[in-house]
């Protein structure tokens, strides 16, 4: 009080002025960050491994071989979303090194090295809710989420196969920009045929049910996405 008597009047009105000038300051921040939109969709690409998974291989990690991926992204709200895919990429394995006794239906030296198609769409689930804090409070950056959905396969086998699929998986996501993206993910895809290595039931075994003695695929991938379709121009949180 005694410093604030002995101020003359300017020095009184330039603090007045600089308090005024913060409090502006933190209003603009403020209002900036209650009026970053929301977006409704991604699209993007991915880059990863593609591995079989049936009666020439029981392995997870042999034989896995390059794909690429088209992605896109429907975002319901911050803990959901629909994803969607088109992918390509390749299968490979070889009779001689699955580890078991082959029947006389599957030479010792066959192998097969076949391009599959995959195209899908899935739900999704996030742990926490995305995004980068300004759009919705209490959204969080990095997220794990679990996924399920359904797809076709066309495999370019000895045969022309098209059969349909179940994705199930995992992955992580984490906002690398106010607009971007950066996801890692694993699927396996159970598929409805057994015929995706060129060979039907080589072991003569009789199996019923959707997914009895059929083939399996796995995918990796790394995607960066990008957000598009403003939904509003105002926050939506947990007090409106």
């Amino acid at each position: 009080m005694q410093m604030m008597r002995k101020m003359t009047f300017s020095q009184r009105l330039r603090i007045v002025i600089l308090l005024m000038i913060l409090h502006s300051s933190l209003f603009t921040l403020h209002l900036y960050a209650q009026t970053e939109p929301e977006y409704r969709a991604e699209i993007g690409a991915g880059l990863g491994t593609m591995g079989y998974l049936g009666d020439l291989n029981g392995n997870l990690l042999k034989n896995l071989q390059p794909m690429g991926s088209l992605v896109a992204r429907y975002k319901m709200n911050p803990r959901m979303a629909v994803a969607m895919n088109l992918s390509y990429g390749k299968l490979k394995a070889s009779a001689s090194n699955t580890g078991t006794w082959n029947p006389s239906t599957v030479a010792e030296d066959y192998s097969f090295s076949y391009s599959l198609f995959d195209i899908g769409a899935r739900y999704e689930y996030n742990f926490w809710p995305y995004g980068t804090g300004r759009e919705y409070r209490g959204a969080q950056p990095l997220t794990p989420y679990i996924t399920l959905g359904v797809g076709g396969t066309y495999a370019s086998a000895r045969r022309k196969v098209f059969t349909a699929n179940i994705p199930l998986g995992f992955g992580v996501k984490y906002k690398v920009g106010p607009r971007w993206n950066l996801g890692l993910e694993w699927l396996i895809h159970f598929s409805l045929s057994d015929e995706l290595d060129g060979v039907k039931d080589p072991y003569g075994i009789e199996s019923k049910g959707a997914f009895k003695n059929t083939d399996c695929y796995t995918t990796l991938q790394v995607s960066l996405t990008y957000d598009l379709w403003a939904k509003c121009k105002v926050c939506h949180n947990d007090k409106e």
